[in-house]
């Protein structure tokens, strides 16, 4: 993924003809979905009162980065409130879009802002992972799991399949892959299979969803985004120094790993933090749960409390 993402993402900004395969992203999702849904087992339940706990903390992690990053692009990026707040708010890229444009917005500083969180996070959190604390983060994911029969198979297509269709009838945040993953996580932890997709379709999708995301940064000046990477990586600093905070403090109350703390309170997009947390054999049912919450908790409160911005001067 970090390979595919970096080559299209230069391509990109050199003003190379690239264009990502944007038409099998829901599919591409759907995949990882069903493969992180995958690793919901039936000892997950026994989580639920220490997830009590960490999501409690996670509640007041989510509201100091919004306390200290808001500001951070107010006044270090010179952005309007408006556009400052919907670009330091720890939700989803789409949802800050639609509603920093629905109130007027600078939506190209949205985009870029959301758009380099996700990449700064994978770069920093694969550097912390595979350089520093020396885990084998790419071959891992290749480890093979339950032989799959064509049962298997069709249980697993079904989840990617009605789950996307599900997620989007139920208006999900990112339908295509909740839904998946949503589904995927019932039959497991039901125990009707204990398959996952195949390894070198995992892969494939990786690439692909890589390519998609270096591909967001077609048209966008060499000045203009080494002005917003300095922002982002500023601002992706700022909030991983609180979430190591966070982090400490999951692991003195529930007694949380620091590895998977961090990667449930990353400000990467849950499909990354996810992938990474499977390759580094980190608890992925704890980290996508997190991450679950936080894009929800920011989906209904963001445009709550963006009533009472202050006035932009």
């Amino acid at each position: 993924m970090l390979g595919a993402l970096f080559v299209t993402m230069t391509a990109s900004v050199a003003g190379l003809p690239v264009a990502g395969p944007v038409r099998l992203r829901s599919a591409v999702v759907a995949i990882i979905g069903v493969l992180l849904g995958s690793r919901f087992t039936p000892d997950v339940m026994a989580q639920l009162g220490e997830t009590v706990l960490t999501l409690a903390i996670l509640m007041v992690y989510l509201v100091a980065v919004a306390a200290l990053v808001v500001p951070f692009y107010r006044y270090v990026g010179r952005q309007d409130w408006t556009t400052a707040y919907f670009a330091g708010m720890p939700g989803g890229l789409t949802e800050m879009i639609e509603f920093g444009e629905a109130r007027g917005a600078n939506v190209p500083a949205i985009v870029l802002a959301h758009s380099l969180r996700i990449v700064v996070t994978i770069a920093l959190m694969a550097f912390l992972f595979r350089i520093v604390l020396g885990h084998d983060v790419g071959a891992a994911a290749m480890v093979p799991g339950p032989a799959i029969g064509p049962v298997d198979a069709l249980i697993l297509i079904a989840s990617a399949v009605l789950g996307a269709l599900v997620g989007i009838r139920l208006r999900l945040p990112a339908p295509t892959f909740l839904g998946p993953l949503v589904l995927s996580a019932a039959v497991h932890m039901a125990g009707i299979t204990e398959s996952a997709p195949p390894a070198l379709l995992v892969n494939a999708a990786q690439v692909m969803l890589g390519t998609i995301l270096g591909c967001r940064f077609v048209g966008i000046a060499p000045a203009t985004l080494a002005r917003a990477g300095l922002l982002s990586l500023g601002s992706t600093i700022l909030t991983l120094a609180l979430a190591l905070a966070a982090g400490l403090a999951m692991g003195r109350v529930a007694g949380v790993d620091l590895d998977q703390a961090l990667l449930a309170l990353a400000p990467g997009g849950l499909t990354e933090m996810g992938l990474i947390a499977l390759a580094i054999h980190a608890d992925v049912a704890f980290v996508a749960l997190h991450h679950v919450a936080r894009i929800l908790v920011v989906l209904v409160l963001a445009p709550l409390a963006a009533r009472f911005l202050p006035p932009s001067g």
